[in-house]
């Protein structure tokens, strides 16, 4: 579209370099510590993730607990590339105010999306027998998905020995920063917002209202449960693969099916089928568990695993619809459709 750059007018692009800006200047003055630093880019990581569940469980109608499993599919599988290729690949560039490698960034990137590419290839494979059942036995099939990932992490030093296996991957190159988690969250909101209010985002909507209503009128119900399932699991591998390369260090027990949930927590807190939703719950989740940590005396820090679940079942009875509900804020909104013109006849 004439002015625009991914469906987006230039003020939505000049609003997120200003966010970018305006944090930056805060992490590169030291107004906040490395642990907040991290965190901000953990919640942007997360933030990924969630919306890759939403579109799969939100947007589309299907209970699917698998999204833990293939964010540890994009996890591993981008520190094993970027463990093997970072050392080998250098490619100085210098411009005068200070240099920097050219090279780990490209095999950042590599890594970063040949993880969310198996996850998604992995996720169509798997789907295609499984989104056939649909309802509670797709969740529990995507459920033990995620414990056979896990189960085959633990065991992975038989294949790969640098992932350790039960011990934990070390080595892994610390290339993520705010700018890549900021960056990628970014695109990850434009293209979710683009394909929900596009004919295809309208027809997974549709699956998520009335599967049997959607059926009747032509709409391909399975194709576009797939196409959500493995679009979701990409969003899941990316994520993964920028958290690897936040913390540099991976273990299986990350990966529990357990920590699933915390997606879960965050979609059903903000508002199913709800992006504005998803964004502000995921950060405000990470805001509320991490902060804990802070303020509560030396000694009690596990009781921020009473505390904000407990303010989570408030949420829930209090407004059980979520945060937001079904709606959106600012560039999320729907876009305002053209009315067709009524023909007007001349009576006789």
């Amino acid at each position: 579209m004439k002015g625009k750059l991914l469906g987006q007018p230039w003020k939505f692009w000049l609003g997120a370099l200003i966010v970018y800006a305006v944090v930056q200047f805060i992490f590169s003055r030291g107004l906040v510590t490395d642990y907040i630093q991290t965190i901000v880019q953990y919640a942007c990581v997360i933030a990924v993730a969630a919306l890759g569940l939403n579109l799969i469980y939100g947007f589309t109608g299907q209970f699917s607990l698998g999204q833990w499993g293939f964010y540890a599919i994009g996890a591993y599988t981008s520190a094993e590339i970027s463990y093997n290729l970072a050392p080998r690949v250098s490619v100085p560039v210098d411009l005068g105010f200070g240099g920097f490698d050219l090279g780990q960034y490209l095999v950042f990137l590599l890594a970063i999306f040949a993880g969310a590419c198996l996850a998604a290839v992995i996720s169509y494979l798997f789907g295609l027998p499984v989104l056939k059942m649909g309802g509670d036995y797709f969740g529990i099939a995507t459920l033990g998905f995620t414990i056979v990932v896990k189960v085959l992490l633990d065991n992975s030093d038989q294949v790969f020995r640098e992932m350790k296996g039960a011990r934990g991957m070390v080595g892994i190159p610390q290339l993520t920063t705010w700018f890549w988690a900021f960056l990628f969250l970014v695109l990850a909101l434009v293209i979710m917002r683009n394909l929900i209010y596009s004919t295809t985002g309208r027809a997974m909507v549709s699956v998520r209202e009335d599967e049997v209503a959607a059926k009747a009128m032509g709409i391909d119900t399975v194709r576009y449960k797939t196409m959500a399932f493995v679009i979701g699991s990409f969003y899941a591998g990316l994520a993964g693969g920028l958290y690897a390369h936040l913390y540099a260090f991976l273990h299986p027990s990350t990966f529990n099916f357990v920590k699933s949930f915390d997606l879960w927590i965050i979609v059903v807190f903000g508002g199913v089928g709800s992006i504005t939703g998803t964004i502000i719950a995921t950060f405000g989740w990470a805001t509320l568990l991490e902060g804990l940590r802070i303020v509560l005396p030396s000694g009690t820090e596990t009781w921020r695993f009473v505390i904000y679940p407990i303010a989570l079942i408030l949420i829930m009875l209090l407004r059980p619809q979520g945060l937001f509900g079904g709606l959106e804020i600012g560039f999320l909104k729907p876009p305002k459709w053209p009315r067709r013109q009524k023909s007007v006849t001349a009576e006789n």
